[in-house]
């Protein structure tokens, strides 16, 4: 069969249905390893197998699935071509990259994340699924396939619109599924917002190099990695880089920023909460943070920090985050000042910036 669609049994005898998985690989060693573990979980199911990107795209059309797990190397439509027509049937799926390609630091991993990959992990070498890959898989397909409710309370602690002036400072944090937000947040924010973007992104430091390029793409404005003593300056974006956390502090001619070392407590590195809190202390109501997809719940306290100086926080919404655990976290914390999709997002910015939107 060209794809092996499964009867979904719901195992648990109680709760919500359990988390609908496709493997798409042609590697039928890989498609039985992935089956098993996924097989051996009350709360996952295997939807169907599929050989080919090809066979997934057909399969997609009668199979409903919650996350799909997809190899890159792969005979006809690779991975990487077939990721937008495999978004786009499957619906509200997410979709997990699984090759050989996404070790760490390639452009194919960023590359699948800027398309709209939630996540990506790279498959082991040798076929050794061990305990430690087995959970690290099993706890990033729960986190893609946990439906979360889109929640309408915002507990607003400041309205942006009540500002007494406009943001001279935005701070983006983001994690899993944050590259392909941050890009389209940058993608519709003229570049004559001519403010400093602070960007820390979960990704390890090989990354950034190629990060940085594809904000400054998407953005239409310089992007670099952020060094010690860096001056931040209007119209540049500054990454934090993957081996500390970006702060920032008053220098004699305006902003700088730091590089911060050490374990923080949400164990990110780097890390959103020390980049927020710091800008609590330099800027205060001057700042705003923004909070997108990504597990856990860091830059909340950060968040926290920042809102109690007079800054304003916006967390994406539920219906565009890959995991809303992070945005989720600041909104059920009390701090978020709107919840916006990234499109909303630049188009408050700019209006607080008294520009038109831009098209």
């Amino acid at each position: 069969m060209a794809c092996d669609g499964r009867a979904l049994m719901t195992r648990r005898q109680s709760g919500n249905r359990p988390i609908r998985v496709m493997i798409v690989d042609d590697s039928l060693i890989v498609r039985t390893a992935f089956s098993r573990m996924i097989e051996s979980e009350d709360d996952l199911v295997i939807a169907a197998l599929a050989h080919s990107a090809e066979a997934a795209i057909s399969c997609l059309a009668n199979t409903a699935v919650d996350v799909i797990l997809l190899d890159l190397e792969m005979p006809g439509m690779g991975g990487l071509e077939a990721l937008p027509e495999l978004l786009g049937k499957a619906g509200e799926a997410k979709i997990l990259v699984v090759s050989s390609l996404t070790e760490c630091g390639t452009e194919h991993a960023l590359a699948a994340l800027s398309i709209g990959a939630a996540d990506t992990m790279e498959k082991p070498q040798g076929g050794n699924f061990n305990i430690s890959y087995r959970s690290a898989l099993l706890d990033r397909i729960r986190a893609l396939g946990t439906n979360v409710e889109y929640r309408h309370s915002e507990q607003a602690i400041r309205s942006p619109a009540a500002r007494a002036e406009p943001p001279r400072i935005v701070a983006i944090g983001a994690s899993t599924g944050g590259i392909h937000a941050l890009t389209s947040l940058l993608r519709h924010l003229p570049p004559s917002v001519e403010l400093p973007i602070l960007v820390t992104q979960h990704l390890p430091a090989a990354f950034m190099p190629m990060l940085a390029r594809q904000l400054e793409m998407a953005g239409a404005r310089p992007a670099i990695i952020a060094e010690e003593g860096t001056r931040l300056t209007r119209g540049s974006i500054y990454v934090a880089p993957g081996h500390g956390h970006l702060v920032t502090r008053k220098g004699p001619r305006g902003l700088v920023a730091d590089i911060k070392d050490g374990a923080v407590a949400s164990g990110c590195m780097p890390s959103v909460d020390p980049m927020l809190a710091s800008l609590a202390g330099s800027c205060g109501e001057a700042a705003l943070g923004i909070i997108l997809s990504g597990m856990g719940s860091d830059g909340t306290s950060g968040a926290r920090a920042l809102v109690r100086a007079g800054g304003t926080i916006f967390a994406q919404d539920a219906a565009t985050s890959a995991v809303w655990g992070m945005p989720r976290a600041v909104v059920e914390a009390g701090i978020a000042s709107a919840i916006l999709d990234p499109e909303q997002m630049a188009a408050k910015i700019t209006e607080l910036n008294g520009m038109p939107q831009w098209t």
